[in-house]
Formats: structure tokens, sequence, C-alpha cells
């Protein structure tokens, strides 16, 4: 039975998961495919690896991989990789209205995002959009940073 500390925590998989996951679905949104080449480019590690992370993807359910075919989500991997780009969206665009410069919000961004609970990025989302309806406070806390 999952501690209450499980149930409102919306990751439950490793970060490398996570990331990989998260890759597999923009690529898909964005060029409507996702290949080892384009994954392991954007992560930044070599096709070998990424082919082994996707083997393993495969066997655990969250993604068809067929070699020189490509790769296509699952209903669960595509569960896992939506919540994480959202995750992602919604931190990057959080710190990014306060003029943080962009490095340090990717950098944030990613360490953050995997460890930040349902109940959490709720409240952050709700912040946010507040924030991006009401540029005066946005502004008036902009000025309180300094």
């Amino acid at each position: 039975m999952p501690t209450k500390r499980q149930e409102t925590t919306a990751h439950v998989h490793s970060p490398a998961i996570e990331d990989y996951l998260e890759q597999i679905h923009n690529l898909i949104e964005g060029k409507g495919y996702a290949r080892v080449v384009d994954i392991a480019k954007n992560l930044g590690i070599s096709q070998a690896s990424v082919t082994n992370m996707i083997q393993r993807l495969d066997a655990e359910g969250y993604v068809i991989y067929e070699r020189y075919r490509g790769v296509v989500m699952t209903e669960a991997g595509r569960k896992i990789g939506q919540e994480i780009a959202r995750r992602h969206e919604v931190l990057t665009r959080l710190l990014a209205s306060f003029g943080l410069d962009p490095q340090t919000v990717h950098e944030d961004v990613e360490g953050m995002e995997h460890h930040i609970s349902r109940q959490t990025l709720e409240v952050l989302t709700l912040l946010m959009e507040e924030l991006e309806g009401n540029p005066e406070l946005l502004m008036k806390l902009k000025r309180q940073l300094g």
C-alpha cells in the first residue's frame, strides 16, 4: 500500500526515466516521431546509452521500440511524459516571469521537476496563473527582489 507521501508525489519513477519520457513526449509533440539519435542529442549522451534505456522502457511497458523505426509511447509512457512536460512548463513559466536568466531557470527546473509533489505543483500553477493575470502584482514582487 502506498504511503501518504507516495500518493501525493507526482514522481514514482527515477529522474532518468522521467527525463527520457519527457524527451520522447516532446519530440513526438514537436516532430511527430522520436528517434534514438534525437533523444541522444537532446540529452547530451551516447546513442548506445539511449538504446539501452529505451530497451528498458520497452520492457517496462512505457514505450514500444523497434530498431531503425523509432520509439512509440504506450498510454502509460505518454501519461508520464505529459505530466513531466507540464511540471517543466509550469516551473519554467513561473521562474522566467521573474526575469531570472534562462540558464538559471533551466538548471533549477531540471533539479526541481523530478522532486515536486502534485499538490505543490497545483499551488505553483495557481500562483503562476495569478501572476500572469496580474502584471501589477508581478512587478511589485520583482521590485521586492531587487
